[in-house]
């Protein structure tokens, strides 16, 4: 399958045509195989009224432990990428590589120039001045967890503009960047809703920094970005405290099984250590895409990672999904 610039994982559709099948076991997408309980009758939503959103801030900052006054809401992450980045309009761009592969085509998209900061050899090298700095934490495509300490000095050196993604710390319970927003005022978060709650379908983006920062934010946004669909949904699914906790579980467990199993396996030369909900791994004697293409006979999706930046044609990323999924990957 043809690896394209900014292609992403999950086109099951695509996928079904392509190689003619009929079931597919997707493991190239990070969504959580988990899902929340929710108690609500989709069809007796109000459609007819326009969105109110004020309940609905308060849940997630509560949720986040911020005020509402420090959150916006977008449709779905890419949207308040996209949007962050057209507010913030700063003309260099610094990305902390590889990393999820949206920042470089909205960067690219809004003509900034961009500098790829390779984390695995040169982590803490200088950024430039007055740039926007853009770290994911837990990463992609390997799923590290950074200590951003260090990192914050240097940045603040640098007066740099920083955005922080998060999309992926509810699965490791791990801090935020939320403690660094009191000293930094130039500092934004991302959190996208979508990956833990399991409901790519449902859009639900998050930014978080100051009061001050997202009162100028709010500015130049439409009234209504979500629907009652979108609110309905993510509201109830936050209402499952049980499901936070048995997410975190199952996923630690199940990474663990898939680790020991690729290494089992024999086929792959690294293994890289994640907190998330996905392994990266380079393999020995396959490239990527013909791993791909072997398991795609079975009906198995697995993401080929050579489009993303200092990642050569060796390596894939696997999503933590059930045992049974495991089991079925590496019997084939």
């Amino acid at each position: 399958m043809e690896v394209k610039e900014f292609s992403h994982g999950g086109d099951i559709e695509g996928f079904k045509k392509r190689y003619k099948v009929k079931k597919v076991l997707d493991l190239s997408s990070n969504i959580n195989f988990l899902k929340p309980k929710i108690k609500i009758d989709l069809n007796k939503v109000d459609l007819a009224s326009y969105p109110n959103y004020e309940k609905f801030y308060r849940q997630i900052a509560k949720h986040f432990n911020i005020n509402d006054n420090e959150i916006e809401l977008f449709n779905g992450g890419s949207s308040a990428i996209f949007a962050l980045f057209k507010f913030l309009n700063l003309r260099h761009c610094a990305i902390y590589s590889p990393a999820y592969l949206e920042y470089k085509r909205v960067a690219k998209s809004l003509s900034m120039k961009i500098e790829l900061i390779n984390r695995f050899e040169n982590l803490y090298k200088e950024v430039k001045r007055d740039s926007l700095v853009v770290f994911v934490n837990p990463s992609t495509p390997d799923g590290k967890y950074y200590d951003l300490k260090k990192l914050f000095s240097i940045w603040q050196k640098a007066d740099a503009t920083v955005l922080v993604d998060e999309s992926f710390l509810e699965f490791c319970s791990k801090k935020s960047a939320v403690e660094f927003l009191k000293n930094y005022k130039k500092l934004y978060i991302l959190k996208s809703m979508t990956k833990f709650y399991a409901c790519a379908g449902v859009r639900v983006g998050v930014v978080i920094s100051s009061c001050k920062n997202i009162k100028q934010l709010k500015k130049n946004e439409p009234l209504w970005k979500l629907s009652e669909f979108d609110i309905s949904y993510l509201s109830q699914a936050l209402k499952d405290r049980e499901f936070v906790k048995k997410t975190i579980k199952i996923t630690k467990k199940n990474r663990e099984f898939l680790v020991y199993k690729l290494k089992k396996s024999g086929q792959f030369k690294k293994i890289y250590k994640s907190e998330a909900n996905f392994i990266l791994a380079s393999l020995k004697s396959q490239t990527a895409k013909e791993f791909q293409e072997r398991v795609a006979k079975s009906g198995i999706m697995v993401r080929d990672c050579s489009n993303f930046d200092f990642l050569d044609e060796s390596y894939v990323r696997i999503a933590v999904k059930g045992r049974e999924s495991i089991n079925i990957l590496l019997n084939n």
